[in-house]
């Protein structure tokens, strides 16, 4: 049974950092594409970064390019998301998901909240 938990997310402001984290288990995680997808308020699912099983190949939406990064830690099943220069826009809940651009297998996701 694929499990992710997301932790890292709080309350911010305009310009700041934070760091999220995805704790994986249950499925070959060195060998799955990972991704972060965000749902605001109201409206959809989002995708917005994605990395290969070598954490090679990355590739991130036009909002989240230049601010956040995407990186994994393979010895440890551990997916992370940087996230800089935070914008009202970024407030969400951030789930991580197994496979490349998709968002079946998610985690309960964690609230990021930019406000002033």
């Amino acid at each position: 049974e694929v499990q992710l938990v997301e932790s890292g997310g709080g309350l911010v402001q305009p310009g700041g950092s934070l760091r999220l984290s995805c704790a994986a288990s249950g499925f070959a995680f060195s060998s799955s594409s990972m991704n972060w997808v965000r749902q605001a308020p109201g409206k959809g699912l989002e995708w917005v970064s994605s990395i290969d099983a070598g954490g090679g190949v990355i590739r991130y939406s036009d909002s989240a390019k230049g601010r956040f990064t995407i990186s994994r830690e393979n010895s440890k099943n551990t997916l992370y998301l940087q996230m800089n220069s935070l914008k009202l826009e970024d407030t969400a809940v951030y789930y991580c998901a197994k496979g490349w651009k998709a968002a079946a297998d998610r985690g309960q996701g964690t609230q990021v909240t930019v406000s002033s």
